[in-house]
């Protein structure tokens, strides 16, 4: 900001006429801000004429200009990636070849041999009434298995219940035991020390 009646910058750029230039040069040797302003305006023109020049572009480019445009195969590649109907078609193509090429190279199976051990007889066909003894013997025998684990199980709580009522039966005898023994020694107590007849001193 100067103190000046003109501005600097219209002096420093030559926009005053001759008259004003002599007062604002005048003005600029008593005055100490306004010289140190125009010094600052003097060493920005030099700074800006020190940098180099670059030539001015002759157009500016667009996005809708031809070399940003992404080539035909990307633009392919957008559109096939971007669209639902094309993904799912091209993956049931995919299934359908993998599914024939599979179809037409797949190897023959193995021959399966089955060979009999000597002396014994391979039976063709099993009907219902060979079966039945066979399901009717494994049925018999896990019902068998089960009723003699229920049984051991039964004499084990039996014992256990036993036991018990043993425990309850030799606590009930003590604390029948204990109760007189309890009034044994009050009336002991009670012989021992007769209760004080009325004046009696002793």
């Amino acid at each position: 900001m100067s103190c000046s009646p003109f501005d600097l910058k219209d002096y420093f750029l030559k926009e005053l006429a001759d008259p004003q230039r002599r007062q604002v040069e005048a003005h600029v040797k008593s005055c100490g801000p306004c010289r140190e302003e125009l010094d600052r305006l003097q060493l920005t023109e030099s700074a800006l004429f020190s940098v180099r020049d670059e030539e001015i572009p002759q157009r500016i480019a667009f996005v809708s200009d031809p070399i940003f445009e992404p080539s035909p195969w990307r633009r392919f590649l957008t559109d096939f990636w971007g669209s639902t109907a094309r993904l799912g078609f091209a993956s049931a193509a995919m299934l359908s070849a993998a599914l024939v090429v599979f179809a037409l190279y797949r190897p023959a199976p193995a021959p399966v041999v089955q060979i009999a051990p000597a002396g014994v007889r391979t039976v063709a066909t099993v009907s219902e009434t060979d079966i039945r003894p066979v399901v009717d013997a494994a049925v018999a025998k896990a019902v068998a298995a089960a009723e003699e684990r229920q049984a051991v199980r039964t004499k084990e709580l039996v014992a256990e219940v036993d036991h018990a009522r043993r425990g309850l039966l030799l606590a009930a005898q003590e604390l029948e035991y204990a109760q007189r023994r309890r009034g044994a020694e009050r009336v002991m107590a009670g012989l021992m020390n007769p209760p004080a007849v009325n004046g009696d001193v002793r």
